[in-house]
C-alpha cells in the first residue's frame, strides 16, 4: 500500500517527538512492504515565523491531498498576545475544519508498569480502558458570533455554544458504532440540567441509540463525569462528549495511564469517495516548552498516534498491533522518559527501543 502522509512538526517538543514516530513508521511499512510518501508542512507557530500565518493555504491544500495528517504539538507562550485569530493553535482549528474530522478518539489504558506512576490508587485504575469520543468542530471553540469588545473596565468578551441535530446525530451514530467493537456501553456526558444547548444533545444521542438496542446508554452531567473519571474509571467503555468537555476530560483521563504524554489520539471526518477514511493524528499533549530541546519529551503518544493512524485511516491492523505491543513492551522493560516513574531514558532511546521491538517481533514471526 502506498500511504500518503503530510507531517507537521509544529512548534515546541513536537518536531522531536514526530521524529520518533517517523522512525516507527518507516520501520513498520518496510517490514510489510508498504510504500511511506512523506511531505512536512509548517503549523503553529512555526508557521507564523515562516508566512506570517499559523497555517499556510499551501499546507491546508496538500492536508487536502494527504490520506492522513500526522501532527507534533502546537502553541508557545511568545505568540500569547496575539489576537484569536492570529495564534499559533488557530492553525489547528482551522486545519480541523478544512479536513472535515468531526470526530476525535482518545483511547486510554492503564498500564500495570506504570500503576505506581499514577496519583490514583492502584485498586482504582487497574484494568482501566475506555475510549472518549469527542465533537471536534462544534461547540464553543468556533460558535458565532464570538468577540472580545471595549477597553478598560468596560471590557467583555462572548462565545457562542451552537449545536445541530446533524452535528450530534454523526458523532452519536460513530459513537455507538465503536462501542460495537469494545463492550457495547455508551457514556453520554452533557449538561442539560442548565444548558438547552445539552438538552438537544441529550434528546439526539437518547434518540440514535434506539438503533443500537445491543449498546447500554447512559447518561452523565460533566461534573460528575469529571468526579467518576477518579473514582470508577473502570465503570466506563465509551466516554461520548461535545467539543469543550472532551478537552478537559480526556486530559484529567491522562492520570489514569500515568502521563499525559501517553495518549494518542486520532481525529476522523467521513469516508471519501476513494474509499479512504482520512485523518488528523496527535498525541494529546501540548508544545511543552519547557522540555524543548531537551531530548527527554514522551515520545510514546506519538507513536501510538501513528499506531491509530494505520489501523484508522489505512486498515493496517496488524501493523498498528506490531507498534503497540512494542509501546507496552517498553513501558514494561524501558528504556522510559522521566515522566514514566522517573525513566532515565530520551526521546531518541525511547523511539528505538520500540523500532528494535518491532523489528525483534518480526523475526520471531518469521
Amino acid at each position: 500500500m502506498r500511504l500518503n502522509i503530510l507531517v507537521l512538526p509544529g512548534d515546541g517538543i513536537g518536531a522531536e517527538i514526530t521524529r520518533e514516530a517517523v522512525k516507527v513508521l518507516r520501520t513498520v511499512c518496510e517490514l510489510h512492504g508498504h510504500e511511506l510518501a512523506m511531505k512536512e508542512g509548517l503549523i503553529g507557530g512555526a508557521s507564523l515565523d515562516a508566512t506570517g500565518s499559523p497555517i499556510s493555504a499551501a499546507t491546508l491544500k496538500a492536508a487536502g491531498a494527504a490520506d492522513a495528517v500526522l501532527l507534533g504539538a502546537v502553541g508557545l507562550p511568545k505568540y500569547d498576545h496575539l489576537p484569536p485569530a492570529q495564534r499559533a493553535e488557530r492553525g489547528l482549528l482551522d486545519l480541523r475544519q478544512a479536513m472535515g474530522v468531526f470526530a476525535n478518539l482518545r483511547p486510554v489504558k492503564a498500564h500495570p508498569a506504570l500503576y505506581g506512576a499514577s496519583p490514583l490508587k492502584e485498586a482504582l485504575i487497574a484494568g482501566t480502558d475506555l475510549l472518549i469520543v469527542r465533537e471536534l468542530m462544534g461547540g464553543l471553540y468556533f460558535g458565532q458570533p464570538r468577540a472580545f469588545e471595549g477597553t478598560g473596565k468596560d471590557r467583555r468578551a462572548f462565545n457562542t455554544l451552537p449545536y445541530s441535530y446533524v452535528e450530534v446525530e454523526r458523532i452519536a451514530r460513530m459513537a455507538f458504532e465503536l462501542a460495537r467493537t469494545r463492550r457495547n456501553k455508551v457514556t453520554s456526558v452533557d449538561k442539560a440540567n442548565v444548558l438547552e444547548t445539552s438538552q438537544l444533545w441529550r434528546q439526539v444521542v437518547t434518540e440514535i441509540a434506539a438503533e443500537y438496542p445491543d449498546v447500554t446508554l447512559d447518561h452523565l452531567y460533566v461534573d460528575n463525569a469529571a468526579m467518576q473519571l477518579v473514582l470508577n474509571p473502570k465503570g466506563f467503555d465509551v466516554l461520548l462528549t461535545e467539543n469543550l468537555f472532551g478537552d478537559i476530560l480526556s486530559d484529567e483521563a491522562a492520570v489514569l495511564a500515568g502521563s499525559i504524554g501517553l495518549l494518542p489520539s486520532g481525529s476522523l471526518g467521513s469516508r471519501r469517495a476513494d474509499g479512504k477514511l482520512p485523518g488528523l493524528y496527535e498525541p494529546i499533549h501540548g508544545s511543552a516548552p519547557d522540555l524543548a530541546g531537551k531530548g527527554i519529551a514522551n515520545p510514546l503518544g506519538s507513536i501510538g498516534s501513528a499506531a491509530a493512524m494505520l489501523e484508522w485511516s489505512f486498515g493496517l491492523k496488524a501493523e498498528a498491533q506490531a507498534i503497540e505491543a512494542a509501546i507496552d513492551h517498553v513501558i514494561q522493560h524501558g528504556p522510559t522518559t522521566p515522566d514514566l516513574l522517573g525513566g532515565t531514558g530520551t526521546t531518541a532511546s525511547v523511539g528505538g527501543a520500540v523500532c528494535s521491538r518491532i523489528k525483534a517481533m518480526a523475526k520471531v514471526t518469521k
